[in-house]
């Protein structure tokens, strides 16, 4: 990725429906080069997925959100335990843990009903020792991903 690749993904990221003659426009290139940019970019990975917001609709409305650590009977054999994560469709982030706690999984589910079906399934688990779970009570940062810092030099210098 260069520095114009940058630039179309951060262009994307505030508006993901530009028109490739407007983007190319802003990045100071042709529209047949932006959309093979793109094209490019969504091979690599670097793009991908779309969202469907409704008008009027806050995209976090009816949804619950929860925070679900999750201690280990053995930290070196977990791995029946992540592939039963991995299963479960509300299950937007998992990831393995240094630390007191050996996974940290972020629920989004339709009710809390559901939270709570979803931790009774993973205190059930074999292979988990125990859980603690947090709801969210507020979203205050809810940042995209970040993009990779460009390893050019700055112009000029």
């Amino acid at each position: 990725m260069d520095v114009i690749d940058e630039k179309i993904i951060a262009e994307l990221a505030r508006n993901a429906r530009i028109p490739h003659a407007e983007l190319a426009s802003r990045v100071l290139l042709s529209r047949t080069a932006v959309r093979q940019r793109i094209e490019r970019l969504e091979r690599q990975g670097h793009i991908a997925g779309y969202t469907i917001v409704r008008p009027g609709e806050n995209a976090d409305d009816g949804v619950v959100s929860a925070l679900v650590l999750i201690y280990r009977q053995d930290r070196m054999r977990g791995g029946d335990v992540l592939a039963a994560l991995k299963r479960i469709p509300e299950v937007v982030i998992c990831e393995v843990l240094s630390g007191e706690f050996d996974i940290m999984v972020r629920l989004e589910a339709a009710s809390l009903e559901r939270v709570r079906e979803i931790w009774e399934d993973i205190a059930r688990m074999p292979g988990v020792r125990d859980t603690t779970t947090a709801l969210t009570l507020s979203n205050v940062v809810n940042r995209p991903r970040r993009v990779k810092e460009s390893k050019e030099p700055a112009a000029g210098g």
